[in-house]
């Protein structure tokens, strides 16, 4: 066995057991703890990338995609800010179920198709002509923007619409109050102070003057 079949197998055995961690407990209960799972396996993608000559794939791996994009989901789940209370426990459903058997479909075509097209398939000599510039930043671009035009558009619009769905997520789950109304400027503390002394001396100028009056209403009496 080679050194490059070594680092396949420890390449890919990380990959698939860091994203089995993400789905399946303990890992893959916390949202967070999920995130970092996926970060992990990303880098092992990275490396499988450099073993086939892309290094420029392996970059952007891990520029864009362990960088950037887990950034973005890492703000997007503390946003929503899921408390454990909030969490459903899991069960099993109908929709569960499917999503199970759909999932296992798409899997089997996917080997299917793989294990055709690379039935018969020889290794390439990156040294002979015409493969001096295979993984380059020329030769990627160029099939990026001609031969897949279309999928990498309509990744960039799954993107924008994933963003905007967990915003809107985001702020369901947010308590609106109120408008708060403004502390009272200097002048009306002032005139609120001057209120309250002129009608604390009113009422203390009603208290003298009163008892004075009940005598003089008891002596015309008299």
């Amino acid at each position: 066995m080679t050194t490059e079949q070594i680092l396949f197998y420890i390449l890919g055995g990380g990959a698939v057991a860091a994203s089995a961690a993400m789905l399946l407990p303990p890992l893959g209960k916390s949202p967070i703890h999920s995130a970092i799972s996926l970060i992990v396996s990303f880098f092992f993608l990275a490396g499988l990338y450099a073993l086939l000559s892309a290094h420029l794939l392996g970059a952007l791996q891990i520029i864009v995609y362990a960088g950037a994009v887990m950034v973005l989901f890492t703000f997007v789940i503390m946003l929503l800010n899921l408390r454990p209370d909030e969490t459903q426990e899991p069960r099993i459903t109908a929709g569960k179920v499917l999503a199970g058997v759909l999932a296992a479909f798409v899997v089997g075509k996917v080997v299917t198709v793989v294990g055709l097209a690379s039935a018969g398939a020889k290794a390439v000599d990156l040294a002979q002509p015409g493969y001096e510039n295979f993984g380059s930043t020329k030769e990627v671009g160029y099939m990026l923007y001609t031969s897949f035009l279309v999928p990498f558009e309509l990744i960039s619009v799954l993107l924008l619409v994933a963003a905007v769905g967990a915003v809107i997520l985001a702020k369901k789950s947010l308590h609106y109050v109120d408008r708060p109304e403004p502390p009272p400027s200097v002048f009306d503390q002032e005139h609120a102070h001057e209120h309250m002394h002129t009608q604390s001396g009113t009422d203390h100028a009603g208290d003298t003057h009163a008892p004075h009056d009940a005598n003089a209403h008891a002596a015309s009496h008299h």
